[in-house]
C-alpha cells in the first residue's frame, strides 16, 4: 500500500540523471529501530546533490514515511567509518526498486563480499575512542569522582564491544551487545558486572580498570595499524599535518590523545627539531620501520 503512495515520489527522482538507486525499507516489527519508528524509508542515492543528505517526511492516513536523498560520496563515507549503522541494515534488508546500471546490485555484493570494508580505519577509530574514554575514566576515578568515572567506563566498554565485533569480521550493528554476547562472552560479562553487580561502585570500577588494561594491551598493535600505515607514507609529521591528513581527519578530537598513547607504547616516535628559542623543540612524529 505504502509503496503505491510513494511511487510518484520515487519515480520522479528515478527519472533524474543523477539518481543511482532507490531502496524501500518497510517496518518489520511493531516498534522498529531500523526504520526510526517510520513505517517506510525511501533511500535514494544520487551522484551529486546540493546537500550530502536531504530528508523529507510524509504522512498518509495513519502511516508515516521518511525519504533520505544521500550522495554516493556521503554513503561511502558512512560505510567506511561505520558512523551510520542503520544504513548497512537498510542496504541489506531494503528492497531495490530502482537501479541504474546495477549500481545497487554491485554495492550490495561489495558489502557481502567485503565485510571488512574500511575495517582498519574503523578499528583505529574505535580504539582511539576507547583509549580516550578509558583515560578520562581513570582520571575521574583517581579524583574519586566515581559517577563520572562510571559514565566514561560504560562508554569505553561500548567501544571495546564494537572493536570486538570488528575483529570478528562483522560490522557492529545497532544491537551490538547481543553480537558481543555470542562472540566475546567475557567482554559481555564485564559489562554486566559493571552495571548490575552489588559491589560498591569504586570496587566495580577497580576491577574494570584491571580488566580493561588487559584488553587494551592485547589490542594495541591492531588498533594502531591504520594510523601507523598512514604515517609511513611520510618520513615525519607535525601535529597539524596529522590533523589535516584526509583519513586521519576522521579521528577528530581523539587524535592527539591517541598519538600520545602510542608514543608511550613506543609505536610512534618523536623527533625534536630546534626552534628559535633555546631549549624549546618542535615535536615531529614518525613511525620506525
Amino acid at each position: 500500500m505504502m509503496e503505491q503512495i510513494l511511487r510518484p515520489i520515487y519515480q520522479e527522482r528515478a527519472s533524474q540523471e543523477s539518481t543511482l538507486g532507490v531502496i524501500l525499507v518497510e517496518k518489520r516489527e511493531k516498534v522498529s529501530q531500523i526504520t526510526d519508528t517510520f513505517d517506510s524509508i525511501l533511500l535514494i542515492i544520487t551522484k551529486e546533490n546540493e546537500t550530502p543528505v536531504f530528508t523529507k517526511h510524509y504522512t498518509y492516513l495513519d502511516k508515516k514515511a521518511a525519504m533520505h536523498i544521500v550522495t554516493e560520496k556521503q554513503l561511502h563515507k558512512w560505510l567506511l567509518l561505520g558512523t551510520n549503522r542503520k544504513i548497512v541494515d537498510w542496504l541489506f534488508y531494503g528492497r531495490v526498486i530502482y537501479d541504474r546500471n546495477e549500481f545497487m546490485e554491485k554495492l550490495k555484493t561489495e558489502l557481502k563480499d567485503y565485510p571488512f570494508y574500511g575495517r582498519k580505519i574503523k578499528m583505529g577509530m574505535e580504539f582511539a575512542k576507547l583509549i580516550r574514554r578509558y583515560m578520562e575514566g581513570k582520571s575521574f576515578f583517581e579524583e574519586k569522582n566515581y559517577m563520572d568515572a562510571y559514565h566514561h567506563m560504560v562508554e569505553s566498554l561500548h567501544h571495546l564491544a564494537r572493536l570486538a565485533v570488528l575483529e570478528n569480521g562483522l560490522p557492529p550493528e545497532v544491537t551490538v551487545w547481543s553480537q558481543v554476547k555470542q562472540m566475546e562472552p567475557a567482554i559481555y560479562k564485564l559489562y554486566e558486572e559493571l552495571i548490575s553487580s552489588d559491589e560498591p561502585i569504586d570496587k566495580r570500577l577497580e576491577l574494570l580498570f584491571l580488566a580493561s588494561e588487559f584488553y587494551i594491551h592485547s589490542r594495541t598493535k591492531d588498533g594502531a595499524l591504520h594510523i601507523r600505515e598512514v604515517m609511513e607514507k611520510q618520513s615525519s609529521w607535525t601535529i597539524q599535518e596529522l590533523h589535516e591528513q584526509e583519513e586521519l581527519k576522521n579521528y577528530s578530537s581523539d587524535l592527539e590523545v591517541f598519538i600520545e598513547f602510542l608514543v608511550e607504547k613506543d609505536l610512534i616516535s618523536i623527533n625534536g627539531v630546534t626552534t628559535k628559542s633555546e631549549g624549546v623543540f618542535h615535536r615531529y612524529y614518525y613511525v620506525k620501520n
